[in-house]
């Protein structure tokens, strides 16, 4: 079955995407231009800007194609276990990928990825994650300090209305979608020491 999103949905994907790759892209502008001083230490020290920034926009542009613009019999590049263990490689967040869960069909691969990415905001002083099989579906553990997602991001999860959804909230919203395809919808339940997100059947 194939997805077919709203423009407004759209727009907000495009918005956010293109806000999470600014950041680095910024830096190595950034560090480009303070090549040109004439103390060695502070050269230096813009190559390591520019080779780090490059080196988060490289992963986040991965795992995002990943996520939004896969089709089916179409990957490319580093699997998804990869992708995702990348992105969040040298943060505050510890992600467990475990090897059953590389063997699912990259449909529940791609959804796994994106709660994981969802999950990882929601976690801003650091924590754990871990990708689980749940029955006939994926679940995503998190713990940490934090009462999980905003009521905002679980509206968006639940697939609430479009008109309230902002450039915040649209993975979220996306994630939504992609369960749905699999014949699920998404829920938040809290947790001793965090929060589980995890699939329905049947939405």
């Amino acid at each position: 079955m194939a997805l077919t999103i709203d423009m407004r949905v759209a727009e907000l994907l495009a918005s956010r995407l293109c806000h999470d790759l600014a950041g680095p892209i910024a830096a190595i502008g950034n560090g480009a231009e303070l090549l040109d001083d004439e103390d060695p230490d502070f050269v230096r020290q813009a190559a390591a800007l520019i080779g780090d920034s490059a080196g988060t926009a490289a992963k986040r542009l991965q795992l995002f194609r990943f996520v939004y613009g896969y089709s089916a019999g179409a990957t490319a590049g580093p699997p998804p276990h990869a992708l995702v263990l990348d992105y969040f490689a040298g943060s505050a967040i510890a992600c467990d990928y475990p090897e059953p869960m590389r063997g699912l069909e990259p449909a529940w691969q791609r959804l796994g990825c994106a709660l994981l990415v969802i999950a990882g905001e929601a976690l801003p002083r650091g924590g754990k994650l871990a990708l689980t099989r749940e029955a006939d579906a994926i679940a995503v553990a998190a713990i940490g300090e934090s009462p999980g997602p905003s009521a905002e991001i679980r509206d968006a999860l639940g697939l609430k209305a479009v008109e309230a959804l902002t450039s915040r909230t649209v993975g979220a919203y996306f994630a939504g979608l992609l369960a749905q395809l699999l014949g699920s919808g998404l829920r938040v339940a809290a947790e001793p020491g965090g929060f589980r997100i995890f699939c329905e059947a049947g939405g």
